[in-house]
C-alpha cells in the first residue's frame, strides 16, 4: 500500500529512498507506537456485558465538597460496609446497569441528553499464567476515561474514538478482580472535538473491552506493504516488545510461497523481498494471509496490497485513474439504535453504500470502529478516515494540538495495514486563520511522518464566490499542505435554490485533485410536495439532480461523498416535527427507508466510470 504525490511527496520519498527506502524513517514510528496491532489475532478475555454503574453529575465520587481529590471515599475504592454503622453513600451493586459496548444515551431515557460522569464497574475472575503478560485494552471510551483496577489507578485517556491499553500484569490477581472506569463525556473548549459539533455526544464505554494475553516477549506492531515505487517488492517492519538481543523473527505469505527469516535489532526487524501479489481493487479486494512469528509469539493477519498516488488533478489506484463514488457515514447504528455495537450493523451501512453504487466512504467525523474499516476493505470500499478536528477548535492551545496529534497517530497506528484506507483527514470545516493553518500544517506533517504511504486530506468550506455569475474559487492556504482537497458545499440548501447550481463553475488554485466531500440537503422521509418545497423528498431530489449537473462542469473533480448515508441524531436539530433531534440530510431515514435522492445518486454512480 503506498502513494506517490507528484508534487509534494516525491521530494519526501526521494529522501526516504536515499536512506534505504521509507523503512529508515519508519523505525521511530515503530518505537513510539502506543497500541498493540491486530487484537483479533490475540487470545483474549472479553469484559463485555452488563456493568454496574453510578450516575455522578457532580463528580461526588472523585472530588470532595471543597473540590479536592478524594482518596478513601472515592467511588473507585468500591468500599463496602464492615459494620452496621458504617456510612457509605454509594453502592455499585444495587445501582443501575448499562451494557458494554454501548452508549448510555439510548439505554436509559433519563440519560438521553446527559453529559457528565458515570462510573462503570465490572467484577470478573481471572486465572494467572506464568510467562504471560496481560494488557487491558479499550477499543474506545467517550470521552475522558480514568481507569482503576482493584482500587489502584492504572491510567487515563482522553479522546472518544481511538483505542488505548494498559499493561496490568502486576495489578491482576488470581480469582476475582474489580475494574472501575470513570467516564466523562463533557465537552471542553480545549477538547478534540471541541464544544460545538453536529452529532450526538454519545457517552460511555462505547466499544468492547478486553484483557489480551500475550507472551512476555511479544509481537506488538508491524507494517506490511508494497514498495513506494515498485509494487513487486513487499516491505515493512516488525516490532517485538520486551525483546531479547538478536531476536529471531519471520514473515510468511503462504499463497505467494514466501517466507523470510529475520533478526531483530533493538526489537525492530525490517524486511524487503520480491513478490508479485495481485493488487487490491474495489472490483477484486484481494487479501492475503500473513503469518508473523518470533521466538515466543505468532500472529496472523489478512492484508491487501495496492498503490495510491496523485497525478495533477487525478487520483491513481494501482497506476490507473479512479473516480471516488462515495457517501459519508456517521458511526450510528441503522434503525435508530445509537452507537454501533456489532459488525452486523457495520455490514448493513456498508451494504447500503454498495447498493448506492459507492466504491468509497468517508467515515466522518472521527475514527470509526476497527471492524468497520476491515469490513469496508473486504467489500472493496475505499476509505477516508478522519480525526474530530472540527469547527471551532482551540488552535492556540498546545494541549489541544497534542490531543489532536495523539488521536491522529493512534488512528494511523491501528489502521495502517488496511489496504482500503487511502486518505487520512486532519480536519473538517475549520476557519481559515493563521493559527489554524499552522495547527493543521503540523498535523499533516505528523501524518506523513507516521505514514508516508497514503494521501492526506481535509474537508474545507472556505471556497469563495467573487460575484454574481463568477466561478467559485478554491484558494484556502491549507491546499498547500494536503494532497487531496476536500470541499464541503451545500449548493441549493444553504442560501440558494437548487436549480442555479447546475450552472455554477469552479476554479482551483492548486494542481491537485478535489473531492466534493459533502453536498446535499435535508428531507423528512415520507414528506412529499413540489420540488421548491423545503423538507420534502422532492426538494432534496432537486438538490441532487442539480449538483450532479454542476459536477460535470468541474474538470478537476476526482470524487464525491454525499452528506450523508443515513439520518443521524444531533442536538443542534431542534425543529421538532421535522428534525426531532436528527440531521435530516440522510438519503436513507433512521428507520432504513430510502428517500428519492438515494435513487438519483445511485443512477449517477452507476453511469459514472
Amino acid at each position: 500500500m503506498h502513494i506517490k504525490n507528484s508534487s509534494i511527496l516525491k521530494v519526501i520519498f526521494a529522501v526516504h529512498l536515499l536512506c534505504t527506502g521509507w523503512l529508515f524513517a519508519q523505525n521511530d514510528v515503530a518505537q513510539n507506537s502506543r497500541i498493540i496491532q491486530n487484537i483479533e489475532s490475540r487470545e483474549k478475555q472479553t469484559l463485555d456485558g452488563l456493568w454496574q454503574t453510578i450516575i455522578d453529575p457532580l463528580e461526588n465520587g472523585y472530588y470532595n465538597h471543597q473540590y479536592g481529590l478524594r482518596t478513601k471515599k472515592g467511588f473507585f475504592n468500591n468500599k463496602k460496609p464492615k459494620k452496621p454503622s458504617d456510612l457509605i453513600e454509594y453502592d455499585f451493586d444495587s445501582d443501575y446497569q448499562l451494557t458494554v459496548p454501548g452508549d448510555w444515551n439510548t439505554q436509559m431515557e433519563k440519560l438521553y441528553y446527559y453529559e457528565g460522569t458515570i462510573w462503570y464497574k465490572r467484577s470478573f475472575n481471572f486465572k494467572k499464567q506464568s510467562g504471560q503478560k496481560e494488557l487491558l485494552y479499550f477499543e474506545a471510551v467517550n470521552y475522558h476515561a480514568i481507569v482503576y483496577l482493584n482500587g489502584e489507578k492504572i491510567g487515563e485517556h482522553k479522546g472518544g474514538f481511538t483505542p488505548f491499553q494498559f499493561d496490568v500484569t502486576e495489578q491482576l490477581k488470581e480469582g476475582e478482580n474489580v475494574l472501575i472506569v470513570k467516564v466523562d463525556n463533557q465537552r471542553k473548549k480545549e477538547g478534540i472535538p471541541t464544544l460545538n459539533m453536529d452529532w450526538w455526544n454519545y457517552g460511555g464505554i462505547t466499544r468492547s473491552v478486553h484483557i489480551l494475553k500475550v507472551p512476555e516477549q511479544y509481537i506488538s506492531d508491524y507494517s506490511i506493504q508494497v514498495n513506494i515505487d515498485n509494487p513487486k517488492l513487499i516491505e515493512g517492519w516488525i516490532k517485538v516488545e520486551n525483546y531479547k538481543a538478536n531476536e529471531k523473527v519471520s514473515i510468511a505469505i503462504p499463497e505467494l510461497k514466501k517466507e523470510v527469516k529475520l533478526t531483530a535489532k533493538n526489537g525492530i526487524a525490517e524486511f524487503s523481498f520480491k513478490a508479485s501479489p495481485k493488487l487490491w481493487t474495489p472490483d477484486n479486494p484481494k487479501l492475503y494471509t500473513i503469518q508473523i512469528s518470533s521466538e515466543t509469539d505468532k500472529v496472523e493477519d489478512r492484508i491487501g496490497f495496492r498503490t495510491i498516488e496523485t497525478q495533477g488533478h487525478k487520483i491513481l489506484l494501482n497506476g490507473e485513474e479512479i473516480f471516488l463514488k462515495g457517501v459519508c457515514i456517521h458511526e450510528e447504528a441503522p434503525y435508530g439504535l445509537g452507537r454501533i455495537t456489532s459488525n452486523e450493523q457495520n455490514q448493513i451501512l456498508l451494504g447500503w453504500a454498495k447498493e448506492l453504487g459507492s466504491n468509497f466512504v468517508r467515515l466522518a467525523h472521527y475514527t470509526h470502529n476497527e471492524a468497520m474499516i476491515k469490513e469496508a476493505e473486504k467489500m472493496g470500499i475505499l476509505v477516508w478516515a478522519e480525526v474530530p478536528v472540527y469547527w471551532s477548535v482551540d488552535f492556540e492551545n498546545p494541549e489541544t494540538l497534542q490531543n489532536a496529534t495523539t488521536q491522529l497517530e493512534d488512528m494511523i497506528a491501528r489502521d495502517k495495514n488496511r489496504a482500503g484506507v487511502i486518505l487520512w483527514s486532519v480536519a473538517n470545516e475549520t476557519k481559515e486563520i493563521d493559527t489554524r493553518n499552522q495547527f493543521l500544517k503540523t498535523l499533516t506533517e505528523k501524518a506523513r511522518a507516521a505514514d508516508p504511504t497514503r494521501l492526506i486530506t481535509a474537508a474545507l468550506n472556505s471556497q469563495k464566490k467573487k460575484g454574481k455569475g463568477q466561478p467559485v474559487g478554491i484558494e484556502d492556504k491549507l491546499g498547500e499542505y494536503v494532497d487531496v482537497i476536500g470541499i464541503n458545499n451545500y449548493c441549493g440548501w444553504y442560501g440558494s435554490d437548487p436549480k442555479p447550481c447546475r450552472d455554477v463553475k469552479w476554479t482551483n488554485s492548486y494542481n491537485k485533485p478535489v473531492i466534493m466531500s459533502e453536498f446535499g440537503g435535508g428531507a423528512l422521509q415520507g414528506m412529499h410536495g413540489e420540488p421548491n418545497e423545503i423538507w420534502t423528498e422532492e426538494y432534496q431530489e432537486a438538490i441532487y439532480e442539480n449538483n450532479i449537473l454542476m459536477f460535470e462542469n468541474i474538470e478537476f473533480l476526482s470524487g464525491t461523498a454525499a452528506w450523508i448515508l443515513k439520518d443521524f441524531r444531533s442536538p443542534r436539530r431542534t425543529l421538532r416535527r421535522i428534525q426531532n433531534d436528527h440531521n435530516r440530510k440522510g438519503i436513507i431515514s433512521e428507520h432504513g427507508n430510502k428517500k428519492l435522492a438515494f435513487y438519483t445518486l445511485q443512477e449517477y454512480y452507476r453511469s459514472k466510470k
